[in-house]
């Protein structure tokens, strides 16, 4: 079993693939990684409650440290992905209601 600490590593780094997934607009990529976030953070829970080891001075700054660079990484990701976002809302808000003036009016096409 994994330590926490290692954990936490292992989700930094996978942070700062998710960083540049969503600055390459790879979108796929960034789903594959955020399971693979979801995983860990599972993962985390699981030991957490199995695991009651204390973590030194070193070791919990450290684990703060990590996660301080996974909620700038969080940050930087959002400002890449919430753009994309909305603007899948407003097409597919749009086709939606295409579909309901053709199917209001009785017209039908592609």
């Amino acid at each position: 079993m994994a330590s926490p600490l290692s954990l936490f590593e292992s989700m930094s780094v996978v942070s700062a693939t998710m960083v540049e997934a969503a600055q390459a607009n790879d979108w796929d990529r960034l789903v594959t990684l955020e399971r693979e976030m979801a995983a860990l953070r599972d993962e985390i829970m699981r030991t957490a409650g199995a695991s009651r080891e204390d973590l030194g001075n070193e070791e919990a700054a450290r684990k703060a440290e990590l996660i301080a660079t996974m909620l700038e990484n969080d940050a930087e990701i959002r400002r890449h992905v919430e753009p994309w976002l909305a603007s899948v809302r407003k097409l597919l808000s749009g086709n939606a209601r295409d579909r309901a003036v053709r199917a209001a009016y009785g017209a039908f096409g592609p």
